[in-house]
């Protein structure tokens, strides 16, 4: 479960060969005690939780940067390691 970024305490990672939420490309982020897995393609909240403020940092990231993580997506469903992505 390689960590791909990293900002304002937020730790998103994408494991690899996970294929759950009905194969729907997604990220996993963490902050502080909490953790949520979040769609790729729309910024929901498919599992867990987080404090809506950093839910929306996590949604604004994706929006910036969806195409990379479609890429890395396609990596970790493979089981290979994705690329590190820039942070907000």
């Amino acid at each position: 479960m390689p960590v791909i970024s990293m900002f304002y305490g937020i730790l998103i990672r994408m494991y690899l060969l996970d294929n759950n939420h009905h194969n729907l490309p997604h990220i996993h982020a963490r902050y502080a005690e909490f953790e949520a897995s979040v769609s790729l393609h729309d910024g929901e909240l498919l599992a867990g939780t987080l404090p809506r403020k950093q839910l929306r940092l996590v949604q604004a990231w994706i929006e910036l940067h969806r195409e990379e993580l479609l890429v890395d997506w396609d990596l970790a469903v493979h089981g290979e390691l994705p690329f590190r992505v820039a942070p907000l």
